[in-house]
């Protein structure tokens, strides 16, 4: 009784154009239910299909759903559902946007196989494609070109503190640092007297106003490792 029952609001609701859902449990009522009540729709001017008579992604699981009344089961509307938030153009979707539904068996829909989630999963494209073999030359010769760069940086900024330059000094000294915080010799160096505390004040300096001035330590560096926070960052100049 309630599968022709259901006509009556299924047909009111689709009026508006916007499409209406008939959720079932199976696809054997599904493609039954669809069959059976169509030439009720059709008598009145309104187009009828089930979205289970069609392969996933396809046209025709698409042009289903466009039609005036739609029926199906829950675990395909919601596939699908779940396949649209993971499309990456409009042109993907094959689901238009929901309007109406009506939930046949719904304890089943709602309660019973409402316990087992639907999950969503697939090939990954290119899957066999091992991008690390591809990126680590690339990753060794930025950190190459780096080291040799603060190599020189540091040697300069010995020089400057030497000669009581502590302002350019400690720059030179942070830039170091900012690049390659375990270098031994840096860290040796960091180990004579007060060249730590110059390190920690120009750093307190740079980092004011929410590190405002850290992009001039930054400039000449590939990429900058926060060592607090166990993290690497291409610049700018990293990345291009």
């Amino acid at each position: 009784g309630k599968t022709l029952v259901a006509t009556l609001p299924m047909y009111l609701n689709a009026l508006s154009g916007n499409g209406v859902h008939l959720v079932t449990v199976n696809d054997y009522l599904a493609k039954r239910d669809s069959a059976w009540m169509a030439p009720i729709f059709q008598f009145h001017g309104l187009t009828v299909d089930c979205i289970d008579h069609h392969q996933p992604n396809s046209e025709a699981r698409k042009k289903a759903y466009n039609a005036d009344i739609t029926y199906g089961t829950n675990n395909e509307f919601g596939f699908d559902y779940l396949r649209d938030n993971m499309a990456h153009s409009p042109n993907d979707l094959v689901q238009r946007p929901h309007h109406y539904a009506i939930v046949d068996e719904v304890d089943s829909v709602l309660v019973d196989d409402a316990r087992t989630p639907l999950i969503i999963s697939g090939p990954i494209p290119q899957g066999e494609r091992h991008e690390f073999n591809e990126l680590k030359p690339k990753v060794d010769d930025i950190v190459a070109v780096q080291r040799k760069y603060l190599t020189g940086v540091l040697a300069e900024a010995k020089k400057l503190i030497a000669a009581g330059d502590t302002k350019e000094g400690g720059f030179q000294l942070l830039r170091v640092y900012r690049g390659m915080p375990k270098n031994k010799a840096l860290i040796k160096f960091l180990s004579e007297e007060g060249v730590k505390q110059l390190l920690q004040k120009t750093e307190n300096y740079y980092m004011q106003d929410n590190n405002r001035e850290m992009p001039k330590v930054d400039a000449e560096l590939y990429y900058v490792i926060e060592e607090k926070n166990n993290q690497i960052e291409l610049s700018d100049k990293g990345v291009e």
